[in-house]
């Protein structure tokens, strides 16, 4: 039996050396992915990533700009997505499942770009616990209607609905500063120049963001809430190209603001808010040094965001089109690692 046992020992040694884990060691693989964060301000610091939405590509917006937080500023980041149950690939039509979602527990920043998400509560549960936490949030695009619960009315959360009557506007309005009003600007006709808004000139958060274009259009919003400032200002162009003519019909309104929300812990918050967004937008150098610099103000350190922040992409950066069910088919967490 020594013999035997032996045997087994140095086997075991034979494929560890050549890197396969034991079985003891196998599991599947996780249904998120994290980038640990390298040397930089951000050192210590965890982004949590919300993606859930069908339309803009979240899944593909998501984890190249957690890669930059973590690679350029040295945040760690976990992205986490709409999943598949049966398959366990990213699948935006899953209205009602974002595994991980416990990481909120130890996030220091909570990034959310969902869609007309209907989780069951005890996934919804760590959103509304972070929510009232007193910790630093950031709605991107359709984040402002995040959530919208017809099955299940009698959820405690339907009232975080987009059409929620109380609180007015649900999640979006309550914690963001605004929930789904309708397209302002031309979708898919007329694209976004953002500007910076008057007397935000100096602010820390527009640093190095003098060229921020999109093929997004500009979502109209109503009066922004309480402590509210716009931060960028949007322009719609009369086509999909940068250099295309402003229509001068459509005055510019607020594409990015920011605010505080108070939860239950009684503690303000800070809150910066996107409506551009568009994985096409992310191809500009200005949107995601705004994005990169929103992060930094967030968790209360804009003493250190630079005169140009690095944003520059790590590895390729290919968007797909966008468009309801017309996300990449077949694609795991674990095939976004690299």
């Amino acid at each position: 039996m020594q013999s035997i046992a032996c045997l087994l020992g140095l086997g075991a040694l034979a494929l560890m050396s050549l890197g396969w884990p034991l079985a003891g060691q196998l599991r599947a693989e996780d249904p998120w992915i994290v980038f640990e964060g390298k040397d930089g301000p951000g050192k210590g610091k965890h982004i949590v990533f919300v993606t859930g939405d069908d339309e803009y590509r979240s899944e593909e917006v998501m984890p190249p700009l957690a890669k930059i937080l973590a690679t350029h500023h040295g945040f760690k980041c976990t992205v986490l997505f709409p999943i598949n149950r049966e398959t366990g690939e990213i699948d935006p039509g899953t209205l009602d499942n974002i595994p991980g979602l416990e990481a909120l527990q130890t996030a220091d920043l909570m990034i959310i770009f969902c869609r007309f998400r209907e989780l069951p509560d005890e996934q919804m549960k760590y959103i509304v616990d972070y929510m009232n936490s007193g910790k630093p949030m950031m709605g991107l695009r359709t984040a402002t209607h995040s959530f919208n619960y017809g099955k299940h009315k009698d959820s405690p959360y339907a009232k975080y609905s987009f059409q929620s009557k109380d609180p007015a506007g649900g999640f979006g309005r309550l914690v963001l500063g605004e929930t789904w009003i309708n397209h302002y600007g031309a979708h898919g006709q007329e694209s976004t120049r953002g500007v910076v808004a008057p007397g935000m000139e100096n602010s820390p958060i527009v640093k190095g963001c003098e060229d921020i274009w999109g093929p997004s259009d500009v979502y109209s919003i109503t009066t922004l809430p309480g402590d509210s400032k716009p931060v960028i200002l949007g322009e719609v162009l009369k086509g999909m190209n940068p250099k295309d003519e402003v229509n001068t019909q459509k005055k510019p309104v607020p594409v990015a603001w920011i605010k505080t929300f108070t939860g239950a812990a009684g503690k303000a918050a800070r809150v910066f808010t996107t409506t551009m967004g568009h994985n096409g937008d992310l191809a500009s150098e200005g949107f995601r040094r705004l994005l990169a610099n929103a992060a930094y103000w967030c968790v209360g350190m804009e003493d250190k965001i630079p005169d140009r922040a690095k944003v520059d992409f790590v590895g390729e950066y290919k968007p797909t089109p966008i468009g309801f069910g017309k996300h990449k088919k077949g694609v795991k967490p674990a095939d976004l690692k690299g």
